[in-house]
């Protein structure tokens, strides 16, 4: 699939469950319903104890906004790291938390 979009966001939650998998899916499935303007959901992975959702967008830090207002007060919202990069590169700009240093997919 070819997306019209030049930024990817990447959401990271801690993980390695059926049920911390379970939840993913069911993030997923939230955040394409709540970015469909803004954003298309590039899939998942999980592994090496970390989640990730991809997200394809213009808009990087106003996709992570509307993301935390979805997620409202969700428990795993404190654990969450994310940061995007243009498609097809590697290096990140940081959007959360404000004291994270290094970003990387593993």
């Amino acid at each position: 699939m070819k997306f019209k979009y030049t930024q990817e966001l990447v959401l990271q939650l801690p993980g390695e469950s059926v049920g911390d998998y379970d939840a993913l899916i069911e993030l997923e499935s939230i955040l394409a319903k709540g970015l469909e303007q803004l954003a298309e959901i590039d899939g998942h992975d999980m592994g090496m104890g970390e989640m990730n959702i991809f997200i394809h967008t213009d808009n990087p830090r106003l996709a992570f906004e509307r993301v935390m207002i979805l997620l409202g007060t969700k428990d795993f919202r404190s654990a969450m790291k994310a940061a995007y990069r243009n498609v097809g590169q590697d290096n990140f700009t940081i959007l959360h938390p404000a004291e994270l240093r290094n970003f990387n997919i593993s």
